[in-house]
């Protein structure tokens, strides 16, 4: 039976537990009273997330011998997956006093304890495992730093570890986490790749990996690092998370849904897996499906904030009375943390907006941005000064100057503007046309502009642009063809509604000349509150106080004036009150602007099947409705001190109608 043994031993460790079940279970059936695979075959069964098969495996091999510590500590841990955290006690007890030294055994049993509500009891025994082995002791309490937010004294921890013992692959892992959060990402390669070379097969540190690639743009080798994860162990579910959310991110969505439901397969408890593949059904618009795993991830994790908010998102998407209830009960009584409060009172906020109670949405909306707004960092003086620094460099003259010639290739449009001012709708009706790609909020013009530092060591954008000449304008056009040619469909022409752009007109101006560019404007009041009531998964930092989203609004129009200035007529405005007023018409002139025939599809562009990644994405499934005009007005008192920052955009609005 040795060599069955043997044989399931390194399946296991080499990531394929069903495999290992499968040797242990056709071993058992000639041997089935031997305690090492019976051991062996419930453990394998709780590496694929299976208690109740491994249950009687190791029970039956504590009756054999019940003086065997790892069958005790495996049934107690099967038990505890069970929810019978009463049972799990009796057994790790009992195995822990069978072998004295394992700090493995007592940390199951201190969370046991834990389960059962004896604190002070898991407390002592959390203890004790980490006399037993105290770099353990010292990583769990750098990591609860960390999930903490305590960056710095998690950094500390993890250094010292590392002075004790250079090839602590925790420890790497951890400083490479710390690096993520501190936004070194380079660092934090270099860590991840120092671990991997001690241990091959550390397979989370090569998911963390695949993350930073992804975050230092580089997604071709964050795949190829995903899947090579999936190739060393086929079982392990979270890899199969990871190169979801990498696939879902290119623009893969059916490769991606696929990804999710295989990691569900591995593991049927994960609710962030559930999370992911709802994102994806409702950005393919199969909304019934996503809301449907939205409604599995929440019977998992009932507090996961997040997910109410994905419900909430959908904004067609209604709450009941009794969940309305269930939520504000769990934000009263539920020990929550700073993100999944933030989550429920955003989701209470429109909850209580959908049922016309104005007052009482707009206290949780409130409270909600508050407490973003403290987790958060936004320097309005710094933007001020940036968007200032553009308008000093593309000037007049400086655009007169030689920028690229036209490109070969199909014709980006830009859809730019504050969030929530149609910019979905306009995207969505371009989209329609049968010679127009649409895509999504793509990052490459702030990247390619920000690749100008490493030209030029000492400047930044905007100052650096100006060592460009008209060569150097091509070659950064070419550069952001090249890197959004992955969400194109080789169609002439291709939409990018990334709304920050805004700022970055000249500069696209300049390296893309035949670009079109569209600036989506709606009412001051109904664009900056639906963008102070939606809670941005990344980015947008300025929209969670009144008073400094209204002064960047300020800032974006002074802009937009600035390019109507010195580039006149090269942006087309667009007023979404015009489209919902005369779809028509401004569908035509719309599609003039961008050099396009007119096309009926582009009237029903409802009936358009595609991605859509926004907050808009059922909103833009339906025919165009007037409802959400001038909605900002059942607001009107708590909008007072915004309404006062705005009042001439308030004025030139109501004037140039």
């Amino acid at each position: 039976m040795k060599h069955y043994f043997d044989q399931a031993m390194q399946r296991l460790h080499s990531g394929d537990s069903d495999a290992a079940v499968s040797i242990c279970a056709a071993a058992l059936l000639t041997a089935p009273d031997d305690i090492d695979l019976l051991t062996l075959h419930g453990v394998a069964l709780l590496d694929c997330r299976k208690p109740h098969q491994a249950e009687p495996p190791l029970r039956r091999a504590v009756e054999l011998a019940p003086r065997f510590p790892r069958a005790r500590e495996n049934l107690g841990q099967a038990l505890l997956q069970l929810g019978r955290p009463d049972e799990a006690i009796e057994h790790l007890q009992q195995a822990a006093a069978l072998e004295p030294g394992n700090d493995s055994v007592r940390m199951k049993l201190a969370h046991a304890l834990a389960r059962m509500g004896d604190g002070e009891r898991a407390d002592t025994v959390f203890e004790e495992a980490f006399r037993l082995a105290p770099d353990r002791g010292k990583l769990a309490e750098a990591t609860e730093h960390l999930r903490h937010g305590r960056i710095k004294e998690c950094k500390q921890i993890a250094e010292a570890l590392l002075a004790s013992n250079a090839d602590d692959v925790n420890a790497l892992r951890l400083l490479a986490k710390v690096a993520g959060e501190e936004q070194r990402w380079p660092r934090a390669e270099r860590l991840l790749k120092r671990a991997l070379s001690l241990a091959p097969e550390f397979h989370d540190a090569r998911l963390d990996l695949a993350t930073a690639l992804k975050q230092l743009d580089r997604l071709d080798d964050a795949l190829a690092c995903a899947e090579d994860t999936i190739a060393r162990a086929p079982q392990n579910a979270f890899a199969y998370y990871v190169y979801a959310s990498m696939l879902a991110v290119c623009g893969r969505q059916e490769q991606a849904l696929a990804a999710y439901r295989r990691a569900i397969e591995l593991r049927s408890f994960h609710p962030a897996a559930y999370v992911g593949m709802g994102h994806l059904l409702k950005t393919l618009g199969q909304t019934d499906e996503g809301i449907a795993a939205y409604r599995k991830a929440i019977e998992q994790r009932p507090n996961f904030g997040e997910v109410y908010w994905s419900l909430a998102n959908l904004k067609t998407f209604r709450f009941t009375a009794d969940e309305v209830a269930d939520m504000e009960r769990r934000l009263a009584d539920e020990p929550l943390d700073d993100d999944a409060r933030v989550h429920f009172m955003f989701t209470l906020g429109k909850a209580f907006e959908d049922q016309q109670s104005f007052d009482r949405a707009f206290e949780y909306y409130a409270e909600a941005a508050a407490l973003q707004r403290m987790r958060i960092s936004y320097d309005p003086v710094e933007t001020e000064q940036l968007h200032e620094r553009i308008c000093e460099v593309f000037t007049a003259e400086f655009l007169k100057t030689a920028g690229s010639e036209e490109h070969a290739g199909p014709t980006p449009i830009f859809i730019v503007g504050l969030p929530r001012s149609g910019s979905t709708l306009i995207e969505q009706i371009l989209a329609s046309h049968s010679m127009v790609a649409g895509t999504a909020e793509l990052p490459d013009v702030g990247r390619v502009s920000s690749s100008l530092a490493k030209m030029y060591p000492g400047e930044t954008y905007p100052e650096a642009v100006r060592h460009l000449d008209a060569a150097g304008w091509h070659e950064l056009g070419k550069t952001y063809l090249a890197r959004t040619e992955r969400h194109r469909q080789g169609l002439p022409f291709f939409t990018d509604k990334m709304p920050n752009n805004f700022s970055a007109v000249g500069f696209i101006h300049m390296m893309l000349p035949g670009a079109k560019i569209i600036d989506a404007r709606r009412h001051p009041l109904d664009s900056c509150f639906g963008t102070f009531k939606q809670h941005f998964a990344h980015g947008q930092t300025f929209s969670y106080d009144l008073d400094e989203l209204g002064e960047f609004y300020l800032g974006y129009r002074r802009l937009m004036r600035h390019w109507q200035q010195v580039l006149p007529g090269r942006v087309l405005e667009l007023r979404y009150e015009d489209m919902v007023a005369d779809q028509e018409t401004q569908t035509r002139r719309l599609l003039d602007y961008c050099g396009l025939p007119f096309e009926e599809n582009c009237l029903r562009f409802y009936e358009t099947e595609r991605a859509v990644r926004t907050a808009s994405s059922e909103q833009v499934r339906q025919p165009i409705y007037a409802s959400s005009v001038n909605h900002w007005q059942n607001f009107r008192g708590q909008l007072a001190p915004l309404i006062e920052i705005l009042g001439e955009e308030l004025a030139d609005w109501d004037q140039s109608k």
